[in-house]
């Protein structure tokens, strides 16, 4: 056993000003300059805040950067003697650099004088930057603070500082024994530098002077990385409801679902007490990782407007693979495991990066991703080389603020970019439901006219100009619409439009129509629909049907089976749908019957109301015919169709 011959000498704190930061170069582009100004006035603020208590006063407070160590896992240091093997380390002291390959728990006992004379009832506190990942402080042998489960799970407090006071009753005149137990993890077993076992340099002085500096430190280090993660969760179930909605922009469900992984690897931060070990908590933030390349990868390339099918297999397949290696490697190598994946995930992002200014990069959108990514780059390299220096510097404190606030840059853009399209796609849809309009009116009064002459053979010169006319002039612009349209409801709107004037060009010829031709029109047509709404369709009507439907009728019935079909796929919640078409006494009768929900009393206070009932009844009484509805309200609808074929045969 080896008693301590010293006390720590107090050493002045190292200059850490703005002007000592490293400098990292780049070309600015003009939307992000007031972004990046501001990430370098807070990480100057951060080092003046950081530092500035320990400069104020050094006649105050004093830095220990020299310890005693034993490794052992017993009871609490007695009297003036370490019970284990002991040697001299500096603080700090990060085990992935002195003690390779070394976990568990290892004792520091540093020793410091009592100013007694002059110190009055100022209570004394000891500041501890960083240590991991949990630790028992004693002073003079009694417990001063305890930060959690000293055994596997261990509690993790490698990212929170720590201000523990020292109370005056436990003080005693001369020297001083402070010995801190520390419980950490080898550098093998976890999957960054910064979360291996280790203990910072120990700063003692009055409570008062080192409080605002811990608050500083905690509210850089983990008060603004939380806001940060919070933000980006919002963000990120905004943007992937979003582009989940819209599925012609799938960028922005996976811009979501990069924003969302990137704010659960924060998680560390708000849960410190897990209930399960270092091992899992590992193998989550890897195969967390994993997710977030995926999705990042997938964003850069929808967003450049690239899809390629192997990418889309490989990904998914990449984050088994991940898993399964973590599994196979065991927790002595997770460490190696976890720079492999960061190198290959690395280069994907890298690639996918390159790619995406490869295709958008010459323009404004393309010059403002160039320069985000490059202020992502910069970050995450200032992160992994400062898995190499002993001491957390101030740009590495503030280096992951960078990410979320690139993702708000990001989004915003995004966001701008999406309501541009819905404002084009409204304009669009406006212009062609006017269109639509236009062309409806033309053929409505087209056919006026037509009904009005008496000359056969004038009349079928006219019909057969307009079907042309609509057949080579609409129709083609209406088809063009619909294969080249990128807003799904404009091509849908247009093929609807399409579908109409078919009908309208039918009706135009003035030719009457089989009723068993018509009856298998309608048949196949109303089956479809039911069938990709999900409601199972029956159909009954007659084999043998000699008669015949006039143009106009016939157009005018597939309107209201249409609109019947429509209302029941749309309004009625409908599981099933019976059509039974019959001849009797002369009329041709259509019933269309579901088991939905029904027609509410309140539309306009009146059935016939509403869901296009007023225009299926207007359409049977030109047909000199009846269409009635019967409703109730939990008990379907039932729409009853009836025509005389005498005159529904007129053309």
């Amino acid at each position: 056993m080896r008693s301590i011959g010293c006390a720590p000498a107090a050493e002045s704190p190292p200059d850490m000003s703005a002007s000592h930061l490293p400098f990292v170069p780049g070309s600015l582009v003009r939307r992000v300059a007031v972004g990046l100004i501001a990430l370098a006035l807070l990480a100057t603020l951060a080092s003046a805040v950081m530092h500035g208590a320990a400069a104020a006063g050094p006649a105050r407070t004093f830095t220990i950067r020299s310890a005693l160590t034993a490794a052992g896992d017993g009871p609490a240091l007695a009297g003036d003697a370490l019970p284990y093997a002991v040697q001299t380390v500096n603080l700090p002291d990060q085990w992935s650099h002195t003690r390779p390959g070394f976990a568990g728990t290892l004792w520091y006992r540093v020793g410091f004088v009592h100013p007694a004379e002059g110190a009055g009832d100022e209570l004394l506190a000891v500041a501890i930057p960083q240590l991991c990942s949990n630790f028992e402080i004693y002073l003079n042998g009694a417990l001063l603070e305890n930060g959690g489960r000293m055994r596997e799970p261990l509690t993790d407090n490698c990212y929170h500082p720590q201000l523990v006071p020292l109370p005056a009753q436990l003080l005693v005149a001369g020297t001083n024994t402070l010995d801190l137990r520390i419980a950490g993890h080898r550098r093998e077993e976890v999957g960054s530098r910064w979360r291996a076992g280790g203990l910072a340099a120990l700063t003692i002085g009055p409570y008062a002077e080192l409080d605002p500096g811990y608050a500083r430190r905690l509210a850089f280090g983990v008060g603004a990385p939380q806001g940060a993660s919070a933000t980006l969760l919002l963000l990120g179930g905004f943007m992937f409801v979003l582009g989940f909605i819209h599925r012609s922009e799938s960028h922005l469900a996976y811009f979501g679902a990069l924003a969302i992984g990137t704010a659960m690897l924060d998680a560390r931060l708000w849960v410190r007490h897990v209930p399960f070990g270092h091992q899992v908590q590992e193998f989550v933030l890897l195969a967390l990782l994993a997710f977030v390349v995926w999705a990042a990868v997938q964003f850069l390339l929808r967003y450049a407007g690239a899809r390629i099918r192997w990418i889309d297999r490989a990904l998914p397949l990449q984050c088994a693979l991940v898993a399964f290696s973590m599994l196979l490697a065991g927790a002595q190598r997770l460490a190696l495991v976890a720079d492999f994946w960061y190198a290959v995930f690395a280069l994907e992002v890298l690639a996918a990066a390159g790619y995406h200014l490869r295709r958008r990069g010459h323009s404004a959108s393309g010059r403002l991703m160039a320069a985000l990514l490059t202020a992502v780059a910069l970050a995450i390299a200032v992160e992994f080389a400062s898995q190499w220096s002993p001491e957390r510097t101030p740009l590495v404190v503030v280096a992951p603020l960078v990410l979320p606030l690139v993702f708000a840059l990001v989004g915003l853009r995004l966001v701008q970019q999406h309501g541009r399209a819905l404002q084009h796609e409204q304009q669009g849809r406006v212009q062609l439901e006017q269109r639509v309009r236009e062309a409806t009116a033309e053929i409505e009064r087209n056919f006026r006219q037509l009904a009005e002459l008496q000359v056969e053979q004038v009349t079928e010169r006219e019909r057969k100009r307009i079907a042309a006319d609509l057949h080579d002039d609409l129709g083609a612009k209406l088809l063009t619409i619909v294969h080249t349209s990128d807003s799904e409801r404009i091509s849908t709107l247009a093929r609807e439009a399409l579908e109409e004037m078919r009908l309208s060009v039918r009706g135009l010829t003035g030719r009457a129509v089989r009723l068993a031709d018509a009856l298998g029109d309608w048949r196949a047509e109303t089956m479809s629909r039911l069938a990709q709404a999900g409601i199972d369709g029956e159909w009954q009507a007659p084999d043998d049907l000699p008669h015949a439907l006039g143009s106009r009728a016939y157009v005018q019935t597939t309107r209201i089976l249409r609109e019947a079909t429509s209302n029941i796929i749309k309004h009625s919640n409908a599981t099933h749908c019976a059509v039974r078409c019959r001849i009797e006494d002369g009329d041709f009768q259509l019933v269309i019957q579901d088991n939905g929900d029904g027609i509410a009393p309140d539309v306009d206070s009146r059935p016939d109301r509403g869901h296009g009932l007023a225009s299926m009844k207007a359409r049977a009484k030109q047909l000199h015919g009846q269409c009635l509805v019967e409703s109730g309200q939990g008990y379907g609808t039932v729409i009853r169709l009836t025509l005389a074929l005498d005159r529904a045969a007129d053309p």
